[in-house]
């Protein structure tokens, strides 16, 4: 059920892509579907700046063509998946491990477009664990300082990002702050960054329903 939803979000995102331009992508199973559709329109865009070595895949099996973002000053739209939104629009990122480079290109980018089925869009973040990027050599002093703010960190194991860094889970961590728990958790020594989605937050949210596609706007 919730890849019929993930797949309609995706196909309904095709009208946000700007023609002959270079887009930015996210990754995970939604951006997968999207980048399905996409290939549909590529011969309308110039390019794809993508965030994660799994996503080039995907591209490159529809003969998609990559951009390097270095190339490009801006981008005109990002679309992005997310874990949860909240009705803020900020939203919890980085269950794939792509976090760091996700949030890069959703800096450069006019629009950050994110693109999910209904179950994760909800009032106030809960459940989810808030994965933060870490230098390998910090993760047992950065696992220090989350237990200091509250929170219980969880290495993921046996998981690499594509920048060659660790991911730490933290769960139980009460968010009340959002934007403030994202600078904190960024000013900690060997954070590369966090999955928090606060002071870049989306700026247009397609959120599946069954029977609709409900389009929210910052």
């Amino acid at each position: 059920m919730l890849d019929i939803l993930k797949k309609s979000v995706a196909q309904f995102a095709l009208s946000y892509v700007p023609k002959n331009s270079i887009i930015g992508i996210g990754s995970g199973s939604t951006i997968k579907f999207f980048i399905e559709a996409l290939s549909t329109v590529a011969n309308h865009i110039k390019g794809v700046v993508s965030s994660s070595s799994q996503s080039e895949k995907w591209l490159n099996r529809f003969n998609i063509p990559i951009v390097d973002l270095n190339t490009l000053n801006s981008l005109d739209i990002y679309i992005d998946s997310a874990d949860q939104v909240n009705f803020s629009m900020e939203m919890i990122k980085g269950g794939g491990g792509a976090l760091t480079r996700e949030k890069i290109i959703a800096s450069v980018a006019k629009k950050f477009l994110c693109i999910i089925d209904y179950s994760k869009y909800v009032k106030k973040f809960k459940f989810f664990p808030l994965p933060v990027e870490v230098i390998p050599m910090s993760l047992n002093s950065v696992s220090r300082e989350i237990i200091k703010l509250g929170g219980v960190p969880k290495y993921r194991k046996n998981f690499i990002t594509d920048n060659r860094n660790y991911i730490i889970d933290i769960y139980g961590l009460y968010i009340k702050n959002s934007i403030f728990l994202e600078k904190m958790i960024n000013n900690i020594p060997g954070v590369v960054t966090v999955g928090l989605f606060s002071i870049r937050k989306a700026d247009i949210l397609l959120i599946s329903y069954t029977n609709e596609i409900k389009e929210v706007f910052v």
